[in-house]
């Protein structure tokens, strides 16, 4: 048996038949394995915004319905985080920001979004008003998160400021309902 193997793998080392083959292997194979890590990294980063949407949305009608419970800034982190369905250590890396505005004369949030920055200083909550009745109330949720692959991929181009986290924002409105 062991002689029989020998005299195999030497064949199979001498033979010449599929040297071309692999040098299209040699180029094609990373290209696939790219495209693997790619699609993966998008399926993830569509999970997380999944779950962020749908944790903000759910929290957003609990604030609309109980007008008469005055919510705060841990409290809404908290329930978004509880109702995202296990978004990675989402107390520590989701922010929230909740504002008031006219219906009649619209102006929108600022375009950046207040996210945590790891490498920097903490900043202050901003934009934070519980609002009264009839008010239409704008609520951003910024979550930072590790890409999987945080250098290769899709995970180099998400990450904008340089220190390894991406992120991703979700809004909601919604108008208080009266008590």
């Amino acid at each position: 048996m062991n002689m029989r193997m020998k005299t195999i793998l030497r064949r199979f080392r001498q033979e010449e038949k599929g040297a071309v083959f692999l040098i299209e292997f040699a180029i094609m194979a990373p290209m696939l394995f790219f495209m693997f890590f790619f699609g993966f990294e998008l399926s993830m980063h569509s999970i997380r915004q999944m779950q962020l949407d749908r944790g903000l949305e759910v929290t957003t009608r609990e604030v609309r319905l109980n007008t008469s419970f005055a919510f705060d800034h841990d409290s809404l982190k908290q329930a978004i985080c509880a109702n995202s369905g296990g978004l990675d250590k989402c107390n520590e890396n989701l922010r929230l920001e909740m504002v008031t505005r006219n219906a009649r004369g619209f102006v929108p949030m600022p375009e950046n979004a207040d996210c945590i920055n790891s490498s920097e200083e903490v900043n202050p909550v901003r934009g934070w008003s519980l609002g009264k009745e009839h008010e239409l109330m704008l609520m951003r949720a910024c979550y930072r998160f590790i890409p999987m692959w945080g250098q290769f991929g899709l995970g180099a181009q998400l990450d904008g400021n340089g220190d390894g986290y991406a992120e991703m924002v979700s809004i909601s409105a919604f108008v208080q309902e009266p008590r």
